[in-house]
């Protein structure tokens, strides 16, 4: 079987470690480990019975919970079949410019999009120097004539961006898109998402995914922030029905679940601190400071070596990076999950390496 480029591939991982599906430990996957909320699947349940009907092509009532949500007017937004079938909309779009601007190391879903249409792309990666990531684009690749992609809190290293770093670049590109997939997690007084000054820059589009902060990426729900002519035009370009009736179900009523909003955020800030310490603690591992649920953790050993140890011995998936040229086979990405399951990891990995040593 091969070998996924996506985290969460849990029929490969059996395979390799030889155990059935459920008894593999994820990491490889940045899902919370705290859902999904009750709320969405009482609402999910509630909705069985209109599995007969077709769901409502405007999706009114999705759209006006996602308003409410981020105070913006309804025709601002568009629901998808998770933000994987809106990035492939918006990689048409790009591909109309002279080039997009693709900051690196980069999700491959982008290169996916953006390859679909022929798109020319310019890669401009992120300081490399390990603990200091920053943001700098040459002045070369901001021109009016180019599109800019990047996401925010980042993904693989989990740098999160000022919203003052990113909003010079709104002037000097034709369209920027911000994935901010990952932007749930970071407590509403520390986030950094541009959905307030979205209506001031028609040339901005904000990706968001409702999949991994509610623990539903098997509903596949997302949605776009952008100006009402751009998601008019998307929508001629897409198939009807995109979003199933118990996945808009399932959206509203987690938006509107403050206590399990709460909740998550009370439990990332000393899950994450605790899985980073543990990880600093071990010889030949050097974790890498995050704002998301996830860790990037350089290694001194071969870590799609590392990868299959894991498996084998221990019935633990981690995200080996080798869909990230820039980073080989010396960096693995590790979910925060609870702190039994950290521990685990944290156990599993001293035993590996010490053995290698």
């Amino acid at each position: 079987m091969r070998q996924p480029a996506h985290g969460g591939n849990l029929a490969w991982a059996a395979a390799l470690a030889g155990c059935p599906p459920d008894a593999i430990l994820d990491f490889s996957a940045s899902i919370s480990p705290l859902g999904p909320p009750n709320s969405a699947i009482a609402a999910i349940l509630s909705q069985l019975g209109n599995l007969k009907h077709y769901p409502d092509p405007n999706y009114s009532e999705l759209r006006l919970a996602l308003s409410h949500f981020h105070q913006l007017p309804p025709e601002w937004i568009l629901p998808g079949n998770g933000s994987a079938e809106l990035l492939t909309l918006i990689g048409r779009e790009l591909a109309q410019l002279a080039a997009t601007t693709l900051i690196t190391p980069a999700f491959g879903d982008y290169y996916r999009t953006l390859a679909a249409y022929n798109a020319n792309v310019l890669e401009c990666p992120l300081s490399l120097i390990t603990g200091h990531w920053s943001l700098f684009i040459d002045k070369g690749q901001r021109t009016n004539d180019k599109g800019l992609l990047l996401n925010n809190p980042h993904n693989p290293t989990g740098k999160i961006f000022s919203r003052d770093s990113i909003l010079p670049y709104l002037e000097q590109f034709a369209l920027v898109v911000v994935d901010e997939a990952f932007m749930d997690f970071v407590p509403p007084n520390e986030e950094q998402s541009l959905i307030p000054v979205v209506q001031e820059y028609p040339n901005l589009v904000i990706l968001r995914s409702l999949t991994k902060f509610y623990s539903l990426p098997g509903l596949r729900l997302g949605y776009a922030i952008a100006h009402p002519d751009c998601l008019a035009k998307w929508q001629q370009w897409r198939d009807p029905w995109p979003v199933n009736t118990l996945a808009a179900a399932a959206a509203i009523a987690a938006l509107q679940d403050t206590e399990f909003q709460q909740q998550t955020w009370a439990w990332l800030p000393p899950a994450r601190n605790q899985l980073f310490q543990g990880l600093a603690e071990i010889p030949g591992l050097q974790p890498q400071v995050s704002a998301a649920n996830f860790l990037l953790v350089e290694s001194q050993e071969s870590t799609s070596q590392l990868q299959h140890q894991l498996l084998k011995y221990h019935q633990i998936l981690i995200r080996d990076c080798l869909s990230f040229k820039e980073l080989g086979d010396r960096f693995f990405r590790v979910a925060v999950r609870e702190e039994s399951d950290n521990q685990r990891l944290l156990t599993a990995l001293n035993s590996v390496l010490s053995v290698e040593c």
